[in-house]
């Protein structure tokens, strides 16, 4: 990140900044659309469970990789604010952070998992492959944590291009185990769905070991001295990353999880049903990469801007993050709206699987428009350190308006399963516009007080 002062000037260096960003959200959720369209290859009940054991695990995972997210705010405000000596000390009391929190996610499943997934309604091989699904997936918690959060330090810097050359690597790394575990090639057993997290642990630490031989050789970030002269864990900078992790961690679950809690109630219809909307929300999931590599870039820049207290620049760039992520969702739509067969065909040869897709995917152009006007307002907000009010506001919009409304729709008239996803359309709607007021109201109290 560097100081600009024309619009042009903001527009490259935001490009600059955002490519790598997006190429490498692609590339990590590319990892989980290959899980997902190389399990439905093996059958609809390995897809159906490894969609059960997504919903568990996603919503669980991007909440406390939200917690860990802190680290981008604090890393890039104090750069702007001319204060690098600072920085270490933050990343390292973060590692010990996400290393905790990884163990005692682990421990946590190992008691709760059972519990879980006796409550659906689901076939004994679907809730089989979801339970060994994320067994397995667990071999990677550590490295997962800890690799995401140095990858915020990293991105916080500026320097992008390293997390997007480290997803590039990895992502063909994921394939290859798939393909072995999931079809067991090459003298491994054939585990289907569960395969798909056999393969997803291994390429967890895959990425991290060559982070860490990155974070070691290249000199920009050698000099930071992540890795060596590690201090005491202090509880006390643990509890002032909590304080702004913690509250974007929740917002970010209560958004995730009323995905996982739609899976959930898919569950009272058959495995076709629960295949199809896997199908759909994976893809619309994958769509959605592009405005949360938008909010994670004006995290950045307005984090820098803020640090630095140049809040007349930090509402530029909210707007030009704000404006690329609608426009890109328009085309988005757009292509859904054309290709919804080709799209469909990618997960399933069942025709019956196929029909129902297609149904899904016109409902996700729609909510996929509002996550383009919400999910930059909640990047531009994390920059400002402005984390409490949005976690309410997450929580009202998706848990108090939108599910409700989706039960009723989906009970109570001819919209079946569709009902639940005009719940997601609803709820991301509500949350985008409370959103909105409150980056406006932010935006003019900081301008005012400058």
């Amino acid at each position: 990140m560097y100081e600009t002062s024309t619009l042009q000037e903001k527009i490259k260096l935001f490009t600059v900044i955002l490519l790598p960003i997006l190429i490498t959200q692609l590339g990590m959720y590319a990892m989980n659309f290959f899980d997902t369209v190389m399990s439905g290859k093996a059958g609809p009940d390995q897809l159906a469970g490894v969609a059960i054991g997504s919903s568990v695990w996603v919503p669980v995972f991007t909440g406390l990789n939200g917690i860990l997210m802190a680290i981008s705010p604090i890393v890039s405000q104090l750069k702007g604010a001319k204060k690098e000596d600072e920085i270490p000390w933050s990343v390292k009391q973060g590692v010990y952070l996400a290393v905790a929190l990884a163990l005692l996610i682990g421990l946590v499943g190992y008691f709760l998992l059972d519990p879980i997934l006796s409550l659906l309604n689901i076939e004994s091989s679907v809730r089989y492959v979801a339970k060994f699904y994320l067994i397995t997936l667990g071999i990677g918690l550590v490295p997962l944590f800890a690799f995401n959060l140095l990858r915020s330090f990293v991105d916080a810097l500026g320097l992008t291009k390293i997390s997007m050359g480290i997803i590039l690597l990895t992502l063909p790394v994921n394939v290859f185990f798939n393909y072995v575990f999931i079809f067991g090639k090459f003298g491994a057993p054939e585990l289907g769905g569960v395969g798909a997290g056999v393969a997803s642990a291994l390429t967890y630490w895959f990425s991290f070991i060559v982070l860490i031989i990155t974070i070691h050789r290249q000199r920009p970030l050698r000099k930071y001295g992540i890795l060596t002269n590690f201090p005491k864990p202090s509880l006390i900078e643990w509890w002032a990353q909590l304080k702004i992790g913690i509250p974007i961690g929740f917002a970010i679950f209560f958004e995730t999880s009323i995905f996982a809690a739609v899976t959930f109630f898919m569950t009272a219809y058959d495995t076709f049903t629960i295949a199809a909307h896997q199908a759909a929300i994976n893809f619309a999931s994958f769509l959605y990469m592009v405005p949360l590599s938008i909010a994670f870039t004006l995290t950045i820049a307005v984090g820098y801007e803020v640090g630095a207290k140049r809040y007349k620049d930090a509402r530029t760039y909210s707007y030009l993050g704000i404006a690329l992520a609608v426009c890109m969702s328009v085309v988005a739509g757009l292509l859904l709206f054309v290709l919804d067969d080709s799209v469909a065909r990618l997960y399933s040869s069942n025709q019956t699987v196929i029909e129902l897709t297609k149904n899904f995917i016109f409902f996700a152009i729609f909510f996929q428009l509002s996550d383009a006007f919400g999910a930059p307002i909640q990047g531009v907000l994390r920059g400002y350190k402005d984390v409490n009010i949005t976690l309410v506001m997450a929580f009202v919009s998706y848990w108090v308006i939108g599910l409700p409304s989706g039960y009723l729709m989906a009970n109570y008239t001819a919209l079946g399963p569709y009902g639940y996803w005009m719940s997601l359309i609803i709820g991301l709607t509500a949350g985008a516009l409370a959103l909105l007021f409150r980056m406006l109201q932010l935006q003019k109290k900081n301008i005012q007080r400058s």
